[in-house]
């Protein structure tokens, strides 16, 4: 071939892949599962946009990728994934160029299972490994005949290559540790993320701190198991996760600090130190105890006891009375007896939960319950779940009652979902309050008086704004732009956020 014909061979080429690259493609992400799916959702948008600039969609079948970040924690959780992929399929029929991809913890688990049952799968990608995504989509877009699986553990790598974090609001969640080293007999997170990993210190805080020079003033800080962090410093010291929420507390701009999910094992008294002594930690903690008889937490290798766990909300008490303590609860595990169910229903009785997450048992493949003979039958399960439930949605009901006439401070977060003509926001014990307001008070505090009680929000008026009270006053950050705009054009000076 001559130097004349390479050439214009090149420029065809150029120009068949032309539409790819030059026209918005578009990334539609179905999610099911914890937050920390969520958050790893928000990363692969981010990440998908700065790589390839796609553009997220609501509509999958105008997509160029679609994603499904899956859940295994709940039974049939593959047979909802194979439902799901077989509505994409038909897509694929439409768009040959359709690059479809399953990650999460069902992908985990299930691995090359997913390509044997759907073919028209492209890529099958874990929790760990979704930094390598856009590496996946362009190997399959240059080569349509390799299907790409890839479900390793490549540790803290995930976190090294992800895109600076994106503020989409005044709250934010930042993942500090992956993994969970606990392996309760019920659960799969440590065969589907991995054993307990932290992310280093600096990393850490250099992220929320970016996150709060964008607007922040919340973040919850994620880990399957948050208490359990050992993070390094920059010198090679080991930082406990009492350390880490002072140090997250003295980031200037963050104004409340939430953490979820942690352990009862390891809820050590210096954590509740930090609970007595610093201010932007809430009074919200989510402390799951799934039973409250001692021998279903022994078969559960939960590795600790009824009491055990009244006496770490007994201490937290003892310096935040008004702390309100959700859990999560698992009812008709292998052998649990309407005995074992009353001792639960004791402890939500002794404990006063104000909410839980709360779930018949069901089995999960690779698990050591999953041995367990499931002598709990169907119509027990559920009877006694609606009991739980009633009885704690009754208890989260008085505590919504006594808020009524009292003053509560509320981070507004945007328009209401139920109203877009109002606002809504998040009370320090994690109550949802909707009130009427005016657009340039989100991401600011106002104090709202509750006038009204509903099931699961509440209702109230403006009593107090962010300027009345005092705080510091907060520049949204597309004011922050503008100001600098005209500050740059009149040579007065920029504004710099020291990170």
């Amino acid at each position: 071939m001559n130097v004349k014909d390479f050439i214009l061979r090149l420029i065809l080429t150029l120009i068949s892949l032309l539409p790819i690259y030059t026209m918005t493609q578009k990334l539609h992400i179905k999610t099911w599962g914890c937050q920390m799916n969520e958050y790893d959702s928000s990363k692969m948008a981010d990440l998908l946009n700065s790589t390839h600039g796609f553009e997220l969609t609501e509509n999958a079948e105008e997509a160029d990728v679609l994603l499904l970040n899956t859940c295994s924690i709940r039974e049939k959780a593959q047979e909802k994934v194979f439902h799901q992929l077989g509505r994409w399929k038909n897509f694929k029929k439409n768009k040959p160029n359709l690059v479809i991809g399953v990650g999460g913890c069902v992908a985990s688990q299930e691995g090359e299972h997913i390509r044997h049952r759907a073919p028209f799968v492209d890529i099958v990608f874990g929790p760990q490994t979704l930094h390598r995504l856009p590496e996946m989509i362009n190997r399959i877009r240059g080569d349509r005949t390799a299907p790409i699986v890839d479900i390793s553990f490549p540790e803290i790598e995930k976190f090294d290559r992800l895109p600076e974090p994106r503020a989409e609001g005044p709250t934010a969640f930042v993942s500090i540790m992956e993994g969970c080293n606990k392996y309760c007999s019920f659960c799969v997170v440590p065969y589907t993320r991995g054993e307990e990993v932290s992310r280093p210190v600096d990393d850490i805080l250099f992220e929320i701190a970016q996150l709060a020079a964008q607007g922040v003033r919340e973040v919850n800080l994620l880990g399957q198991n948050v208490n359990a962090y050992r993070g390094e410093t920059f010198d090679g010291e080991i930082c406990s996760f009492a350390e880490l929420l002072r140090l997250v507390a003295a980031i200037d701009g963050i104004d409340r600090l939430r953490f979820t999910t942690s352990h009862p094992i390891e809820f050590t008294d210096d954590i509740i130190e930090v609970y007595r002594d610093t201010p932007e930690l809430v009074s919200f903690l989510h402390l799951p105890i799934q039973s409250g008889s001692d021998r279903v937490l022994t078969m559960m290798k939960r590795n600790h006891t009824a009491l055990e766990y009244k006496a770490i909300i007994r201490k937290l008490r003892a310096v935040r009375p008004d702390i309100q303590i959700s859990s999560d609860f698992i009812v008709g595990f292998p052998g649990e007896t309407e005995a074992d169910f009353e001792q639960t229903m004791k402890v939500i009785e002794q404990v006063n939960f104000d909410m839980s997450f709360s779930f018949v048992y069901s089995a999960r493949p690779g698990t050591p319950a999953s041995d367990l003979p499931d002598d709990v039958s169907e119509d027990e399960k559920k009877e006694r779940l609606y009991r739980l439930q009633q009885r704690i949605n009754n208890q989260a009901m008085q505590f919504s009652r006594a808020m009524l006439g009292t003053e509560q401070r509320i981070l507004v977060e945007g328009p209401s979902k139920k109203d877009i003509m109002e606002l809504t926001g998040r009370t320090e014990t994690n109550r949802i309050v909707n009130f009427q307001g005016s657009p340039d008070m989100i991401g600011k505090f106002v104090d709202v008086k509750i006038t009204d009680v509903y099931t699961n929000s509440l209702r109230g008026d403006v009593v107090r704004t962010e300027e009345e009270m005092g705080l510091r006053i907060v520049e949204s950050p597309q004011s922050v732009i503008e100001r600098t705009r005209k500050e740059d054009e009149l040579g007065v000076g920029k504004f710099v956020v020291n990170l």
